[in-house]
Parts: C-alpha cells; structure tokens; sequence
C-alpha cells in the first residue's frame, strides 16, 4: 500500500502560498504533510502561517529564521511562540519500509548552510552531487528532506534519495512524495511555475540566507 506525503518548506511568513499547497495536498489525498522550516523570516503574517500548518496538522523542523524569531521574541503571539518552540531541530519515521529523516539544513541537525546541488541557472552541479554523496554515505536514511537553500531538486545520491521541496514563497513549489515507490510530483503556486533556484538562496553572497 501507498502513502503520500505534502513537502513544504521556507514558507516565510508568507500564509497565501501555505493556503494554497495544503488545498493542494487535500486534493490529493495525503496523509501527512512535512514542513522543512523557516516558516518566519521576511513575510509579516507568522500568526496567519503558524495557524494555519497547525490546524492542518503539520510536522515541521526548526528553521534558521524560527530560530532567530525566537531569539528576538518582540511581538511574539503566545501560541505562536509556543508553536516555534515545540519544533524539533529534525524528524525521522518509518512509513511503508522506507526510513526517511527530515532537517532544515544538513544533518544530523544543521540550520544554516545546506545542501546546494544547483547552480544560479537551475543545473545540477557534478562537484556538489560528489560532495553530499561523500558526506551522506554514512547516512543510515532512505529519504532525506531539506529546506533552506531555495532550490528544487529530488536527486539520488547513493543509498539516499535527497529532496529539497523549494520555498513556497520564493519557489513558488510544493510536491508529493509517494512511497515506498518514491515518485515526486511537483506543484506551482501563486500562478507561476516552480522556480528552481532563488537567486538570492543559492548566491554564496546571502549563504545566510
């Protein structure tokens, strides 16, 4: 038997693009949606986004952004405080055979940094793809879940298939995963197509980012 599962990450603040996957993933049936982190930073409705992955019972990790809110709290809603604190910095499960392992940067619990396998125009970086399988090998996953670099990509590397699902507001993307067959489908939102790189994520200039 199938399972499906909704890929979100670096929402931002940002609550129109989150509507609009999670109406998405309805659609299409999954049973459980997983979110890569930063869902603050830069957008001005974390209240609006926060309710929203809450009542749609998502599962998300600790992001670089929601780390940083944390830090300032100025303004913070309660619940919302609450909610950014009870995030894991990662996730691992067990579903159909298949172990998978989500984190917003790298693991084992990595926040910034990220694992960037494109370059500014969307392609595959042969020097990057050797780097992260080198680096994952020890990595005792089937599926790894990212965020953070605003990149789309879904790349075996090794024993490990890898997925970024992109920003919901940069990228304009969000996906479903099948397992245990391991099938993608990539969605757009907000009325444009999936952006594979963000420019400002994937320029080493803002690896802050």
């Amino acid at each position: 038997m199938s399972v499906r599962i909704g890929l979100i990450s670096d929402v931002h603040s940002a609550p129109g693009p989150v509507a609009e996957a999670l109406a998405i993933f309805a659609q299409e049936g999954v049973s459980h949606i997983l979110c890569g982190g930063d869902i603050a930073g830069y957008g001005e409705a974390l209240d609006e986004t926060v309710d929203l992955l809450r009542q749609a019972g998502c599962r998300g990790v600790l992001g670089n952004h929601d780390q940083w809110c944390l830090e300032q709290e100025t303004g913070l809603v309660a619940g919302t405080r609450d909610y950014l604190r009870s995030l894991p910095l990662a996730r691992s499960w067990l579903l159909e055979g298949k172990f998978g392992y989500l984190v917003h940067a790298s693991p084992p619990i990595a926040t910034m940094g990220g694992i960037r396998l494109l370059d500014m125009d969307g392609r595959l970086m042969p020097e990057q793809v050797s780097l992260w399988t080198d680096r994952l090998a020890p990595f005792a996953f089937d599926v790894l879940l990212v965020g953070h670099t605003h990149q789309i990509y879904a790349e075996q590397l090794g024993d490990t298939l890898v997925i970024n699902p992109g920003s919901t507001l940069f990228n304009h993307s969000c996906a479903v995963l099948t397992l245990p067959e391991g099938v993608l489908q990539w969605f757009g939102l907000s009325g444009c197509e999936p952006v594979s790189t963000w420019n400002w994520g994937a320029s080493p200039l803002f690896a802050m980012s």
